[in-house]
């Protein structure tokens, strides 16, 4: 945990690159490739929501080419949160040290993932950041940027969390934060995963770093943003900080 930057932290271990998947027929093959040129000692684990267009099978035939490459078939769509749980669970029982959440579209650059790797010797999270002093996004519109900027504010302000882009979804966690933080307990989807991890971080004192990034908006495929997601988050995220401050008032610990 954090102790005022006191902390020795061990060596890294194994890195297991997380790629979920859902309909990433076109893009896992070049993402998979530019992981394991970016760092080639690291593992990719492909985690397939039983995906209509082929997804699974192409990254089948990753996997027999290539040993550092493993795939996770999951039995059909239960959303981003599920399927990088499902990957944390198997890269702990695989002994990795460091599980990385990367996204399958080119989105987050793999070859951005040493900069989190070198941050993450001297703390327990990184976070790839859009919103730091050296972090962008390229190909957004002005309205997708607005509402990631303020969702993310939004998110700061009334979680009391001292991370800029609390949304973001390039990150490298040790394993042993994971198990810390009790990652099973983690029921939300979507953006609000990520905003519930990263405020289960905080909140159990763990070291957090942002380094800046630079988000691509995907090529090709379809983005899986919808309403649902956004209100899933505003609802929860709402719920979370009005039930910290009542804690906060009552002395009791978070929940």
């Amino acid at each position: 945990m954090n102790d005022g930057g006191q902390r020795r932290y061990g060596p890294l271990g194994r890195v297991l690159v997380i790629i979920p998947t859902y309909n990433e027929a076109e893009n896992i093959k070049p993402i998979v490739s530019r992981v394991r040129s970016a760092v080639p000692d690291a593992h990719v684990l492909v985690a397939d929501d039983n995906s209509p267009d082929g997804t699974g099978k192409v990254a089948d035939e990753l996997a027999a080419a290539d040993d550092q490459v493993h795939i996770l078939h999951r039995k059909g769509k239960e959303g981003l949160g599920a399927a990088y749980l499902a990957g944390f669970r198997w890269g702990i029982e695989q002994e990795y040290g460091v599980l990385v959440e990367m996204d399958a579209d080119g989105s987050h650059q793999p070859e951005e993932l040493p900069r989190l790797l070198t941050a993450l010797k001297g703390a327990d999270l990184v976070l790839g950041s859009r919103w730091v002093p050296g972090g962008r996004v390229v190909n957004w519109p002005k309205s997708r940027e607005m509402l990631s900027r303020g969702g993310s504010t939004y998110s700061r302000m009334l979680l009391g969390v001292p991370i800029r882009d609390v949304t973001g979804g390039f990150r490298a966690f040790r394993a042993e934060t994971l198990v810390g933080l009790g990652f099973e307990e983690v029921a939300s989807q979507g953006y609000c995963f990520q905003v519930d991890l990263a405020r289960r971080t905080v909140e159990a004192g763990y070291n957090v770093v942002e380094v800046p990034i630079t988000f691509v908006e995907r090529e090709l495929g379809d983005s899986k943003m919808s309403r649902d997601i956004v209100v899933e988050a505003l609802w929860r995220v709402t719920a979370w900080g009005v039930g910290s401050r009542a804690n906060k008032l009552l002395g009791r610990k978070p929940s």
